[in-house]
């Protein structure tokens, strides 16, 4: 196995297949302090992390809280609408003003893409990207790797279908640098509308039949049509989306037996999927959430640890 040589984690383009699998290896020894009656160790103690997030979000945010609290490192949480940059200061003399009262890690997430690389080339701080605009959200493809790994003990030569809102998906793009990096093989499906222009260069296949896809995928990625970062209508009306890509338990009658139903969140019922989908047998989605505090505990401790034997156990 590797060692860890990053200094920040900004995307998994940059990350060879060995890296990711000692983040997802140190993940899994994380995973059992979390079941524990006291659910800490000490491997931060004395290390600060501020979450600055300039977008809203529930489980990425708690998620990382949650991990920094059980590794005994401090945290502080900063309303972006509540801070300096409310007032006319840029967002990197915000973050250097953070950094100056010596913090560790800064955690960010924002709506334009390329942020957190921007951080990480003028802090000292390790930058953790939290997700930037449409183009990466590192720790949300890790959990869905290591939840997929958990399930059904390999990634390599897996077939996965992404489905929905590819072109402004985040996700979708961590997961497909991820995934193939891992030997899976990706197919993206959705409408022509929201597919990427030339996204069969990232290694994958493209199809526009969601049956064909479900037929054929050991895991479903369940994307959300995120009109919050559309510019103009990509889709006559969320009802023929749903008609023609949401997942009912009729379609997945075709489906192998162990397929995993997977939703990076928030979930819209009845529209990329149903309810009974969302809490069905396949579904994996609770068991994201759960696996995104010990990746999470992973990639901290990977940036930021003394790396001192037995620390994960005491």
């Amino acid at each position: 196995m590797s060692e860890w040589t990053k200094h920040d984690l900004l995307d998994l383009q940059n990350l060879s297949k060995e890296e990711i699998e000692l983040i997802l290896q140190t993940a899994k020894s994380f995973k059992e302090v979390s079941s524990r009656e006291v659910k800490k160790v000490p491997a931060l103690r004395g290390k600060t992390v501020v979450l600055l997030f300039f977008e809203n979000s529930t489980r990425t945010r708690t998620s990382f809280e949650l991990a920094a609290k059980r590794l005994s490192a401090d945290t502080i949480n900063i309303s972006v609408s509540s801070s300096s940059v409310s007032k006319g200061e840029t967002m990197l003399d915000t973050a250097k003003n953070i950094e100056a009262m010596n913090v560790d890690a800064i955690v960010v997430r924002h709506g334009s893409s390329g942020v957190p690389k921007i951080l990480a080339e003028n802090l000292n701080a390790c930058v953790i990207n939290a997700g930037d605009g449409c183009r990466a959200h590192p720790t949300q493809a890790l959990l869905d790797i290591f939840t997929i790994k958990e399930k059904l003990g390999k990634i390599e030569g897996l077939q996965v279908g992404i489905v929905g809102d590819i072109l402004h998906s985040r996700v979708a793009r961590s997961n497909i640098w991820g995934l193939t990096k891992l030997g899976a093989k990706v197919t993206v499906c959705g409408p022509s509308t929201l597919m990427p222009v030339d996204v069969e260069k990232l290694g994958v296949k493209v199809s526009y039949d969601v049956d064909d896809v479900i037929k054929e995928s050991d895991v479903l990625i369940l994307l959300r049509v995120q009109k919050e970062r559309q510019q103009e209508n990509y889709l006559p009306s969320i009802r023929e989306y749903a008609k023609k890509f949401g997942v009912n338990k009729d379609r997945l009658k075709p489906a192998k037996k162990n397929i995993l139903i997977m939703h990076p969140g928030p979930t819209n019922r009845g529209v990329e999927l149903s309810a009974e989908v969302a809490d069905g047998e396949y579904s994996v989605i609770l068991d994201q959430v759960t696996n995104g505090v010990a990746v999470r505990m992973a990639v901290l401790y990977l940036l930021l640890g003394t790396k001192e034997p037995g620390i994960i156990d005491s």
